[in-house]
């Protein structure tokens, strides 16, 4: 794995934790506060901050999509776990699993060139 791939992976698993804490945050604060309580002032900022965090999210998949030349599913699947409640969580668990592969990966080859 090349460099920008690398770095466009390690960009979305920044972006996936705090994307996938974002909308339970808006559903629990946001709608279920302002409907039991007159607690209303949380729901536009928390909307605006998981629509940008979303948004931040589709495009560096998108950019990860293209780079490490994911299969369609792959990319299916990992927009599929945003739109779930802490679904960022799990794809999170599953980037760290495909950077460390492609450390692991990295290092073989630089062995095999010695």
């Amino acid at each position: 794995m090349d460099i920008k791939t690398a770095s466009a992976l390690h960009r979305l698993r920044l972006i996936s934790v705090p994307e996938a804490l974002s909308f339970p945050a808006l559903l629990i604060f946001g709608s279920l506060l302002s409907r039991v309580s007159d607690i209303d002032y949380l729901m536009m900022p928390l909307g605006i901050l998981h629509g940008i965090l979303f948004l931040l999210y589709a495009v560096f998949l998108l950019d990860v999509w293209n780079k490490a030349k994911w299969p369609g599913k792959k990319l299916g699947l990992f927009f599929l776990l945003a739109l779930l409640p802490f679904g960022g969580l799990y794809g999170d668990r599953l980037l760290k699993r495909e950077e460390a592969d492609s450390v692991l990966a990295a290092r073989a080859r630089e062995a095999a060139r010695a």
